[in-house]
């Protein structure tokens, strides 16, 4: 008896709830002689269902003038919002490039500038529809042209922008909108592990800046996990020539950052932490999110509009000519480049379009799906690479800081490519036509990296090494991984990256063919560990680098600054590497010691 009467109570709730709101209902249904009936009955012309929507959003969703007409008629609330967001009717009219219902509407009393709880207008939603009918009239009606929403700061022209919107956004230039005007920018290198946590997971306005130094409290920025705990090491160090700091280097003082493990200077004292590495967010105006996405009307029409070609993010001071090229658009790299795009200005980080066009040719496998939009171009990585060449990009540039964005989500790499050229970045791919096109161009082959604060962190696993060694230790900044090193193998011996690293498909083998043989690089030369090329063939358990190295006078007995020889380093030196049992024979028997120390055994 109790459950029946339980049932009946539910269905006369039910059936409440669902004649709150007919007259919306019959609109959502597009039932207009529905509404008209229930009109003619009293009907709540304004009765909201649950979400908010009234009868008169759900006909200007549906771009039904008549209808709009209708409930007007009848007292429609013009100004009625939605619960979630605050939507007005011309709001989503706008949102779906409603053009004829707009008109109605705006009679009415609409107001053209409402906004939503995020600060997006009428305007900003119909640039992105794309509609230029529904642009005009709203703009007709005295629409704010260069009004921003408050989240990010994004304006009609950006919205058309990151929408590929072309030919709206020809009409916003004729009507006077400001193409220089940039997002917010978000200073991340200056917030803390919590408040940057907030903003990777999608709070752009979370938590406050860092305490000033010396104001710390508590234990602050411990680093950990995704945050950057492990974000590779870097270095700030006065300029000077291969091996240490790099020219186009921007120094800066380094910054200090509260408790435990993120206590010193970044680069100096200690690692940068990966909100540091990526220093800032937005300060980007329509060219650069158009150069985003890849749209190249989008792109023409700004430019066409006057736009400065080489406009700088207000944030990490990229170009759209870098900002399209790491995002794999290489055909609008083109075109800003024959556009009169500087190839040679860099980013806060020092990366250049020549760095970059390598960079995502080669970008690591992934754990996640990622966009691999340079698959889909007409011009090819070495086509851009022969483009910006000719352009005068400068061969030798450095980068100043790790790429965060090199590698997706956790870093396998165990690689710090601070002080990286070009060349290094073709050379770590084994990619011989780019290192022979470089060089022809006036590359230099022999710069290494540089010597960074700590140790890159190879996904949560943090390594620490002992120098046993009785070498002087190399400085911070001082010389890295040459790149026959990395041509060899760098991070094998690391743990994961052979998971990640993707190289040409003629193999490594022949890159460090290129250097030995055509360059005459120094089999022998070694890392800022002291890992040499015949350290990095072992780890990979490469039997026929190691047959090349040798017959090229590598030292078989190379004994690294932890104590580790080539023959350690094919028996599994770390957790997750296991011994490679021909490698290992073929190294003791010319003569490597094995000190029999496998990790992973």
């Amino acid at each position: 008896m109790r459950v029946v009467f339980a049932a009946l109570c539910l269905t006369v709730m039910l059936n409440a709830e669902g004649g709150n709101s007919p007259v919306a209902d019959a609109a959502q249904a597009g039932d207009k002689a529905g509404v008209r009936a229930l009109l003619k009955q009293a009907a709540d012309v304004n009765a909201a269902q649950g979400d908010g929507m009234t009868a008169l959003h759900w006909a200007a969703m549906k771009n039904d003038a008549d209808l709009a007409q209708t409930l007007l008629y009848a007292s429609a609330n013009v100004k009625a919002t939605t619960r979630i967001g605050g939507y007005t009717p011309l709001i989503l009219a706008a949102q779906q490039g409603c053009a004829e219902v707009m008109e109605p509407l705006i009679k009415a009393g609409a107001d053209v500038n409402a906004k939503t709880a995020n600060g997006t207008t009428p305007l900003m939603f119909a640039a992105a529809s794309g509609n230029t009918n529904a642009v005009e009239v709203l703009l007709d009606h005295g629409a704010d042209i260069n009004a921003q929403e408050s989240t990010r700061g994004l304006n009609a022209a950006m919205f058309a922008a990151a929408s590929d919107r072309a030919a709206v956004m020809d009409l916003l230039v004729t009507r006077g909108a400001d193409l220089t005007t940039t997002t917010k920018i978000v200073e991340l290198h200056s917030l803390d592990r919590n408040s940057f946590g907030g903003i990777l997971f999608g709070n752009p306005q979370a938590g406050p800046p860092l305490p000033v130094p010396g104001q710390a409290q508590g234990q602050g920025n411990q680093g950990g996990g995704r945050f950057g705990r492990g974000a590779a090491p870097q270095a700030n160090v006065p300029p000077g020539q291969a091996g240490q700091a790099p020219q186009n280097q921007n120094p800066q003082e380094g910054r200090n950052v509260p408790g435990g493990r993120g206590q010193g200077k970044a680069g100096i004292d200690r690692q940068y932490q990966l909100n540091e590495l990526v220093y800032a967010q937005g300060g980007l105006a329509p060219l650069h999110l158009a150069a985003r996405q890849g749209y190249m009307d989008t792109v023409q029409a700004v430019i066409k509009a006057g736009v400065d070609v080489n406009q700088l993010t207000a944030g990490d001071k990229s170009t759209p000519l870098l900002i399209a090229t790491i995002n794999g658009h290489f055909d609008v790299a083109k075109y800003l480049l024959d556009r009169g795009a500087d190839p040679n200005l860099a980013s806060e980080n020092g990366a250049t379009p020549l760095y970059g066009a390598l960079n995502v040719e080669w970008a690591p496998k992934s754990l996640y799906p990622q966009p691999r939009a340079h698959l889909n171009q007409k011009t090819t990585y070495l086509d851009l690479v022969t483009a910006l060449l000719d352009k005068g990009a400068n061969p030798n540039a450095r980068l100043r800081k790790k790429v965060w964005y090199s590698g997706y989500s956790f870093d396998l790499s165990g690689v710090d490519e601070i002080g990286a050229t070009p060349f290094w970045r073709a050379a770590y791919a084994s990619d011989v036509a780019a290192m022979r096109l470089l060089v022809a161009r006036g590359a230099d082959p022999n710069i290494p990296t540089m010597k960074g604060a700590g140790r890159p962190r190879v996904a949560d696993i943090d390594r620490d090494v002992q120098d046993v060694s009785t070498k002087p230790p190399v400085p911070i900044g001082g010389p890295g991984v040459p790149p026959i090193v990395a041509a060899a193998g760098s991070g094998y011996g690391e743990g994961f990256a052979a998971n990640s690293h993707r190289f040409a498909p003629a193999g490594m083998l022949a890159a460090v063919k290129f250097l030995v043989e055509e360059l005459g690089t120094d089999v022998n030369a070694s890392d800022h560990e002291g890992n040499t090329a015949l350290h990095n063939a072992a780890a990979r358990g490469d039997v026929e680098m190691i047959q090349y190295l040798v017959s090229k006078g590598a030292n078989v007995k190379a004994v690294n600054r932890e104590g580790k020889t080539t023959a350690d380093m094919a028996n599994g030196p770390v957790q997750r590497i296991q011994p490679w049992p021909d490698a290992l024979a073929l190294l003791e028997k010319l003569g490597a010691k094995n000190n029999h120390k496998c990790v992973s055994c």
